[in-house]
């Protein structure tokens, strides 16, 4: 019986730099399935953009990046998990003709970090940016136990990480103290050089701190190079991308990944 070929896609604008597709079909290809993992750039998603494409292209599965994850949250049928608290989706799946959105990025950063946490015993965090990663990012750093504070550029989006216990400020207001991680959860850098607070700000809040850690991945930006001249641990957000990835291709298959598909999807990265 021949096999019937499952479409996947991912989400965003830009995705040039995106890694999701290699990752995912090697993976699917280990598992011998016939798959299509591609991009589908959006640089708007309103209107049911995002969903209508979704559709349209008779996707069984999606990510989505920057700058859509809030707006898939509103576009699909029925949410899960904690994607319903952070009212952010990164995961599509279709299940009986219904859009169900799922957010696999609080498990991705928690993978990503927890067993630095430990070595460089970090005890707080500084999250840097209010957007949908943001939030899973605090979810994630709740989870793990810091105390937890959030600045973004103005006040209109901290309401959320008041609720769930974080502490939060405004750039402007922000206290130049020792936080052990800080976390770069906004897009500058992504196509740019630019830094997510000001430079003689950031560079003070860097010399005392232990750990950055950018989300943005395939490439240093410059709040990874400013950290790595002050001589501190650094990580993009690489291991962020894989196990998020692996949560959700086990959504779209509805299966648990076995340690060699997980190591497939890890050599697509390197």
């Amino acid at each position: 019986m021949k096999q019937k070929k499952q479409l996947f896609a991912i989400f965003g604008y830009p995705l040039s730099h995106s890694k999701s597709p290699i990752m995912h079909n090697n993976a699917l290809k280990h598992l011998k399935l016939k798959p299509t993992y591609t991009k589908i750039e959006l640089i708007v998603a309103t209107s049911n953009l995002l969903r209508d494409s979704f559709l349209a292209n008779r996707l069984k599965g999606a990510n989505i990046t920057l700058p859509h994850k809030e707006e898939a949250f509103k576009q699909a049928d029925k949410i899960k998990g904690v994607a319903n608290k952070i009212k952010a989706v990164n995961t599509y799946v279709l299940k009986k003709g219904k859009i169900i959105g799922y957010n696999t990025d609080i498990y991705g950063f928690k993978k990503s970090i927890q067993k630095d946490i430990k070595k460089y015993k970090i005890k707080n965090a500084l999250i840097l940016g209010a957007g949908g990663v943001a939030k899973a990012v605090a979810i994630s750093c709740k989870k793990l136990k810091l105390q937890t504070i959030v600045a973004n550029r103005s006040k209109e989006k901290l309401e959320f990480f008041s609720h769930i216990g974080c502490k939060v400020s405004i750039y402007d207001d922000l206290e130049l103290k020792k936080y052990d991680l800080i976390i770069n959860a906004t897009s500058a850098g992504l196509e740019d050089n630019t830094l997510p607070l000001d430079k003689a700000k950031l560079k003070k809040l860097l010399k005392s701190s232990k750990y950055a850690y950018d989300c943005i991945y395939g490439k240093e930006t410059a709040f990874l190079t400013l950290a790595s001249t002050l001589n501190i641990k650094t990580q993009d957000g690489l291991k962020m991308l894989l196990f998020q990835g692996v949560r959700a291709l086990e959504l779209f298959l509805d299966t648990k990944l076995d340690k060699k598909t997980i190591k497939k999807m890890k050599q697509a990265l390197l």
